[in-house]
């Protein structure tokens, strides 16, 4: 029904879920997705539904051989109400949704801002090969999606996506971006000045990402000008606190906050990717207002 919020099961069925998934497998026969054969219990200390104020980004990695499966269940296990994932393929992220609903229970919205199409990357055949780029799952219907290519993607394409969701019981805009792989400061630079400015249209927004930067890159500035990182200690300083979210000890993953609350933040080391989960629960102000459009 349109406006539903996720569905959810219990802790107890969540947690039994895992034992169930190989005589659901069967049940469904051949709809199945290749290689749903089974799926692992939920950790004990796993969410027992949607999360209603949190929100995940995630660089899931292709072409790493991850089992969506696997991402599945890493992501049910936090359960956020909005995810943004990057190097995102739509065939994996359509997989993912599948999982998340048939073994765990939660039903997500899909948005999509592809810039490739690329068979290498995603598959498919060479006159029709796999969309590439971000995507954003949210557990509430998904409004104004846009979705911008920067115009210089550097050594691949690049851009973001942009929606109007719910987090936290209210209205917010999200962003979810990829910029330019390392050692390409300049590009990223242009990038980042492309994204504030839409960012800036907003009194309240989030943006996920993985900007491919430390904090205190130069080409970072415009995003601290208008917003902070959900990581009360991380900030745009060689000496900052900033928990690394990759596996070579760098922080380049990020929830920026533009006029929103952190209450907690979290970094998870994922085996599915070289990125690991960022999440954080927020507390957004009940009179801001949004602007832009």
């Amino acid at each position: 029904m349109p406006g539903e919020e996720a569905m959810v099961f219990g802790g107890r069925a969540r947690m039994w879920a895992g034992a169930s998934a190989v005589a659901c497998a069967m049940l469904v026969g051949p709809s199945a997705p290749t290689g749903a054969l089974f799926a692992r219990p939920l950790p004990a200390e796993a969410a027992e539904g949607v999360v209603p104020d949190r929100v995940m980004t995630w660089n899931i990695c292709n072409p790493c051989g991850a089992g969506d499966l696997d991402r599945a269940r890493e992501i049910a296990t936090y359960a956020p109400q909005v995810i943004g994932l990057q190097e995102a393929c739509v065939r994996d992220v359509e997989r993912i949704r599948i999982h998340l609903k048939r073994f765990y229970g939660l039903v997500y919205h899909v948005e999509y801002g592809t810039v490739l199409r690329d068979w290498g990357r995603c598959g498919g055949v060479p006159w029709n090969p796999g969309a590439y780029g971000q995507a954003i799952l949210s557990a509430a219907p998904m409004a104004d999606p846009v979705s911008v290519e920067y115009p210089d993607g550097g050594s691949e394409d690049r851009g973001y996506l942009a929606v109007t969701t719910t987090v936290d019981g209210r209205s917010v805009r999200v962003f979810d971006t990829h910029l330019a792989q390392r050692r390409q400061e300049a590009v990223r630079a242009d990038q980042t000045r492309v994204l504030a400015a839409a960012v800036a249209r907003y009194d309240r927004a989030i943006v996920l990402g993985d900007f491919n930067a430390v904090p205190d890159a130069p080409e970072l500035a415009p995003m601290w000008e208008l917003a902070t990182d959900a990581d009360p200690r991380c900030r745009p300083m060689p000496t900052g606190g900033c928990l690394p979210t990759t596996d070579w000890q760098s922080k380049f993953d990020y929830v920026f906050l533009r006029g929103i609350v952190p209450l907690r933040h979290r970094v998870h080391p994922s085996p599915d990717s070289d990125h690991h989960l960022v999440h954080a629960d927020l507390d957004i102000d009940q009179d801001g207002d949004q602007d832009g459009g």
